[in-house]
């Protein structure tokens, strides 16, 4: 089965790979648009999560989100919004959005009524640190499928213990520096993909977009890794991923259908 694709929109000034270029409102809805051609949803972040970020306050989160969010709604486009703002969670619930996206994996359990009371589907990721933004943390490879283990463990228990249905969680196992400084860490967790499924039976989300992982491995820049973020993510889809978060949706999307193409007339 086809994975689901999340285009990527950073309405950010300090994205790593885009940041500035949709802060303003009209590049923000345009570009939605034109991701939304190619995506089954649009995944909304308005505060960079890369490691020294700019702090951005809630409410400018919040302002950065809404006109976007309402135009995607009144499209018909489903929408996710990218946040550990506990507030703008709480926001982004309020206006009824099909997904819900934390890097840090729904730690707060003062939201936890509010999210067993949505519809959304929670994309809960795993990280080194679990606090928020990357984190330049150098972890042993070897460590990695314990911790994850251990805290996708906890967090299923805890979201299902207040209420919310274990069909609305996907598990994003973390890529890039969320899984630490390590040059290996993020080849070593996508090639466990199958094994994550089967240990957990939940959906899971894979995104290597444009990564310093990738861009380390092949010596470009962000300018010129779509070949090698498009190698990393038909990887992930063959190993079962079911949703992939792309900011490329139309090239993964034609590759996709390429494949399949040539798999039905084998």
């Amino acid at each position: 089965m086809s994975p689901k694709l999340l285009g990527i929109l950073n309405i950010t000034e300090d994205s790593f790979s885009d940041g500035g270029r949709f802060l303003d409102p009209a590049a923000a809805l345009e570009r939605a648009r034109a991701l939304a051609k190619d995506s089954d949803a649009i995944d909304l972040g308005a505060a960079s999560s890369k490691p020294d970020a700019i702090p951005v306050a809630p409410e400018v989160e919040i302002a950065r989100l809404a006109p976007v969010v309402a135009m995607l709604k009144g499209e018909g486009v489903p929408v996710s919004v990218d946040t550990f703002a506990p507030g703008v969670q709480r926001w982004a619930l309020s206006q009824d959005v099909d997904y819900l996206n934390d890097v840090r994996g729904f730690p707060d359990d003062a939201l936890y009524p509010a999210l067993a009371r949505s519809r959304a589907k929670l994309i809960v990721m795993f990280s080194v640190e679990g606090l928020g933004p990357a984190t330049r943390l150098r972890v042993p490879v070897e460590e990695l499928p314990g911790r994850m283990s251990r805290f996708f463990e906890d967090r299923i228990a805890a979201l299902t213990g207040a209420g919310v249905s274990a069909d609305r969680l996907v598990l994003d196992p973390g890529m890039g520096l969320f899984l630490g400084s390590h040059p290996d860490a993020s080849f070593a967790v996508l090639r466990r993909i199958a094994d994550l499924k089967r240990e957990f039976g939940r959906a899971v989300l894979i995104s290597v977009s444009r990564k310093s992982f990738l861009r380390n491995l092949v010596g470009r820049g962000v300018a010129e890794i779509g070949p090698a973020t498009l190698a990393a993510e038909l990887f992930a889809v063959r190993q079962g991923a079911d949703y992939i978060r792309t900011h490329a949706p139309g090239a993964l999307k034609d590759a996709l259908k390429v494949l399949e193409t040539l798999g039905n007339n084998a």
